[in-house]
């Protein structure tokens, strides 16, 4: 394999990505999520207590969403490229609500012709861990 990882110019894009979907995730502009995820039958969003298995599934989920309690720190994250079109990107996040438990987010990004779209991702909430 001949990839190579973390082209700064890939990068800084998909962290502008990553940054926009962030601002539109709290404050729930829905609109800007739904366009950010790839509008595709195979797109999937494993979510805090949902499945979901296509676009219109991960559409359908965000229009019945309330938008209260959405606000949260973000830590500990990571965007790694793999040549031009291939990225994924990590974070951890803390919200009030959920004092003593750490959220994980993890996004798979891929360019297509529109531009930069999440075609995989996973958001799970456990207890805090112990510093190690």
């Amino acid at each position: 394999m001949n990839t190579e990882v973390n082209i700064p110019e890939v990068v800084a894009e998909v962290s502008a990505e990553f940054d926009r979907y962030e601002a539109a995730l709290v404050t729930n502009e829905v609109e800007t999520l739904n366009g950010q995820f790839w509008a595709s039958p195979t797109t999937l969003r494993y979510g805090m207590g949902e499945i979901l298995l296509s676009h219109d599934e991960i559409r359908n989920f965000r229009a019945a969403r309330s938008p209260v309690g959405l606000m949260r720190t973000r830590r500990n994250t990571r965007i790694t490229t793999f040549g031009r079109d291939f990225a994924v990107a990590n974070t951890e996040f803390l919200r009030d609500s959920a004092p003593g438990k750490v959220g994980r987010q993890s996004q798979t990004w891929v360019r297509m012709p529109e531009g930069w779209r999440i075609v995989c991702a996973h958001v799970s909430l456990i207890d805090e861990p112990t510093p190690r």
